[in-house]
């Protein structure tokens, strides 16, 4: 999309900070991309200004998502009781097969219910069987473009399948069961090197809109020289670097079987953490690990739908929070957690730390929340001095909210109300970069009806294409069912798990 030039002048609207209950009326003056002033009603404006009538809205900084995965909308509403190990396991099932236009359109609809739903901008870890190739991540990058929001594009990779990074888990397949587990092997890690090379060497998208970065899947799927050269090439580009990292207890079991350390741990010892890194979930860290991030500078992106939704427990924001470490919010993947609503994932941020324990003063604070979504997320995806607040030298991205619907009647707090009211259904308009790519409830230069004919046909080809990959995921699941959950049950120091009651059933 071409930038956005020329003044507009958006009047009429209350704006809203993170904290304040009364969003005070103001009038914001856009120049091209850019917010060029933010002042009372009736702020002076060029007289060729664009006016953008704002009355009955409440406007608010766009969310920013941390942490999903673009590949996987194609894959929404798979599975349902999935741990994430039976996730991975049913990778080549939900996300096999795809060709150049399905990595396009995956994406596409990523972007398209983000923007509707509120997000500007989101941390898009997608992948490629078995490396990332140029013009696959380009596909990716391009959806974004073309809906017009912002997003860092970041290729994961690994040079261990799930079944090899486990350990004792291919041992405990049956050997039939081994024999085909050995096909999702991946690239040798040179090889993935250079693709990835390829990816950073010839990015030609805006990167003020879409940039690029690098994904090592999960510490132990990677040796130590791909995770070397990874954290090489993301320092040469100099491009920010995703990691799933102590998401599920089985991580930190398999972890400590590998190093004798956590991954948080292994990773320092590689020198891997600084400011470019942002750990997605980190359920399962300790307040040794938390130090390490926070003496680093990297970042965490808290995902507390998903962490719920694969049973990897309830991470503990409040003491990252204490430990000055920066905190975005994100959704996950759409096969993780099923929806990309950054509104849920306010709303859940805040109930999550609710449920751990009846010191309301650990509790996470609505405004706590937003912050995160918008200012801690923007930090993550290396944005942070661009987006995440409404305010003079920022790029305009604007969520436009109707205070006449339901969710707003009466508007008593406005903080409150966008943290554990708003589930997206308010959304009027959508800016980014000064340009609406939502409008009056509508996307603006895409033609939806023509994509979900598109979608329905690519869901169609992929059921029947990868009929064999979900053959093989229904007898690989109950030896991963019985092998993962059993390494959960180690004892480990801390316990993210709610309720309290998990191991006493099931003791084989």
């Amino acid at each position: 999309m071409a930038r956005a030039t020329g003044f507009t002048v958006i009047r009429g609207g209350r704006l809203l900070a993170a904290g304040q209950v009364r969003a005070k009326p103001t009038d914001i003056l856009v120049r091209g991309d850019s917010i060029l002033e933010v002042g009372r009603p009736g702020l002076a404006a060029p007289p060729d200004a664009v006016v953008v009538d704002a009355k009955g809205m409440l406007l608010h900084p766009g969310l920013v998502n941390s942490h999903m995965h673009g590949h996987g909308n194609l894959g929404k509403g798979l599975g349902d009781k999935w741990t994430l190990e039976l996730l991975l396991t049913a990778a080549p099932w939900i996300g096999g097969n795809r060709t150049l236009e399905d990595k396009y359109l995956g994406t596409l609809i990523g972007a398209i219910e983000m923007v509707m739903k509120g997000c500007t901008a989101a941390y898009d870890m997608t992948v490629e069987f078995p490396a990332p190739t140029p013009e696959g991540i380009e596909a990716s990058a391009r959806a974004y473009a073309d809906v017009g929001m912002r997003a860092v594009v970041a290729p994961m990779v690994a040079d261990f399948s799930f079944f090899e990074a486990i350990p004792g888990l291919m041992d405990a397949l049956p050997p039939a069961l081994r024999k085909e587990a050995e096909r999702f092997r991946l690239a040798p890690y040179k090889a993935t090197l250079a693709a990835l090379k390829k990816v950073l060497h010839k990015w030609s998208l805006d990167p003020d809109l879409v940039r690029p970065a690098v994904a090592p899947t999960i510490p132990h799927h990677c040796s130590d020289a791909f995770l070397a050269g990874c954290d090489k090439l993301a320092r040469e580009y100099g491009v920010g670097m995703q990691s799933h990292v102590q998401e599920s207890k089985v991580q930190v079991i398999a972890g400590r079987k590998l190093w004798g350390t956590t991954q948080t741990a292994h990773l320092d010892s590689l020198g891997m953490l600084g400011p470019h890194f942002t750990l997605a979930h980190g359920v399962w860290l300790d307040g040794d690990d938390m130090r390490r991030v926070a003496d680093h500078g990297a970042s965490i992106a808290h995902n507390p739908g998903s962490n719920m939704r694969l049973g990897n427990g309830l991470a503990d924001m409040r003491a990252m929070l204490d430990l000055k470490i920066n905190v975005g919010l994100g959704t996950d993947g759409a096969s993780s957690a099923d929806n990309l609503n950054m509104y849920e994932a306010l709303r859940l941020a805040s109930f999550v730390s609710k449920t751990q324990g009846p010191d309301t003063a650990r509790w996470v604070s609505t405004e706590e929340a937003l912050i995160a979504a918008t200012e801690g997320s923007a930090k993550a995806l290396g944005f942070g001095d661009s987006i995440g607040r409404i305010e003079k030298g920022r790029k305009a991205d604007i969520v436009f909210l109707d205070l006449g619907h339901p969710n707003w009647l009466p508007l008593n707090n406005a903080t409150n109300q966008i943290v554990h009211v708003e589930d997206g259904t308010a959304v009027h308009s959508v800016m980014i970069g000064g340009r609406f790519v939502v409008r009056d409830r509508k996307l603006t230069g895409i033609d939806l009806g023509a994509i979900a004919k598109k979608v329905e046909t690519a869901r169609a080809r992929l059921e029947k294409a990868n009929a064999g990959n979900k053959r093989l995921f229904e007898r690989l699941a109950p030896a991963v069912n019985s092998f993962c959950p059993g390494m959960a049950r180690e004892p480990y120091h801390i316990d993210r798990f709610g309720g309290g009651h998990h191991d006493h059933h099931h003791q084989h």
